[in-house]
């Protein structure tokens, strides 16, 4: 169990931000909220300097753009948190593998399929590329007043990887999946890679100023028992482990989407991340009786209920906010929000949380 949450805390020691309070074990006077994608296509001020910036890839690496969308919906909604805007592809990007973001069409990558595809990416981030996304973290740090919490990020090996293999993103992994079953010793030697560099790359956000970093496992539902504890469970308590070693109180919320309850269990305690992000399928009362002594619990707002508004709206959040009642939670979605999310929804929903 984390230590945080059986040692005696003067209440006067705790942070300003409600998140990291709720990421501490307390309950926050108010619960804290933000939302995962709260900085993309729905605001029109990110469609502006999106268009501005010409390419996916341009904002992502230009410190300046990256601080700036990463502020708007903070300026716009006043979330809890900012969470730093990027991609969970900069990590092989910075390793050497080719990217490139097609209209429409989402992420192209050099696919990595073999050992001698392996033995051709760098052992290294290029400090190129991954010292423009520190610098976005340390100007939105200047940005933010105190309370407001600051989120770098990364995604989890085993999500990198079905991307890395398939060069783009499919319905089931298959390729991943395939990969793993056949040659397990290149699959491995792939995830160790990412492990080691995923590790680097949010010792380096927190260092330039993140209050806490999301692994995101986006695709860890399309495992089996046996793949969730060995792709998922096992790199990101890896990935724990040594962030901690550099970082001792790094705060770290995993979101392994799709996981069953009795993986987010298991995740929970063998990882001993601070939060576990859970999707709009969990099961929130389960979820609450086995881990709520344990760590914080984040989400699960179903995002389209966000895109119908009214009512359905407004009994989603009912249920979830009595459901989390009395326990450390942040009220987030249970996957990232759409982009024909109306932002008049998106005001509902903060006026209906906060007035709980």
């Amino acid at each position: 169990m984390n230590g945080r949450w059986t040692e005696p805390v003067d209440p006067k020691s705790l942070p300003e931000s409600r998140l990291l309070q709720a990421l501490s074990g307390h309950v926050p006077d108010r619960t804290p909220i933000w939302m995962m994608r709260q900085a993309g296509r729905y605001l029109p001020e990110y469609r502006e300097l999106r268009a501005r910036a010409g390419d996916f890839l341009t904002l992502c690496y230009t410190p300046d753009y990256a601080a700036e969308v990463t502020l708007q919906p903070i300026r716009r909604f006043g979330f809890d948190a900012a969470i730093l805007f990027s991609d969970i592809l900069v990590v092989p990007h910075a390793l050497g593998c080719g990217l490139a973001f097609e209209a429409g069409e989402g992420p192209r990558l050099e696919t990595i399929t073999s050992s001698s595809d392996l033995a051709r990416l760098s052992s290294r981030l290029d400090p190129e590329k991954i010292d423009r996304v520190y610098e976005a973290v340390a100007k939105v740090r200047t940005g933010l007043p105190a309370e407001t919490a600051l989120l770098g990020f990364c995604g989890a090996p085993w999500t990198v990887a079905t991307y890395m293999v398939a060069g783009r993103g499919t319905d089931d992994q298959m390729p991943a999946r395939l990969a793993a079953l056949n040659d397990p010793v290149f699959f491995g030697a792939l995830i160790d890679r990412l492990v080691e560099a995923s590790s680097l790359y949010l010792i380096g956000q927190l260092r330039a100023g993140a209050d806490a970093v999301q692994i995101f496992d986006t695709w860890s539902g399309v495992l089996d028992p046996e793949g969730f504890r060995r792709w998922t469970i096992g790199p990101i308590a890896r990935i724990v482990r040594a962030v901690r070693a550099s970082v001792p109180q790094a705060r770290i919320i995993a979101f392994p989407k799709g996981a069953t309850l009795s993986g987010l269990i298991e995740l929970a305690t063998t990882a001993g991340v601070d939060a576990v992000g859970l999707d709009w399928t969990a099961d929130r009362r389960g979820v609450r009786a086995a881990l709520g002594g344990r760590c914080a619990l984040q989400g699960n707002l179903d995002p389209l209920r966000l895109i119908a508004g009214g009512h359905a709206l407004d009994k989603g959040i009912d249920a979830l906010m009595e459901d989390f009642r009395g326990a450390a939670h942040i009220f987030n979605l249970g996957h990232g929000i759409r982009p024909e999310t109306p932002i008049a929804h998106v005001e509902q929903m903060l006026r209906r949380v906060r007035g709980f």
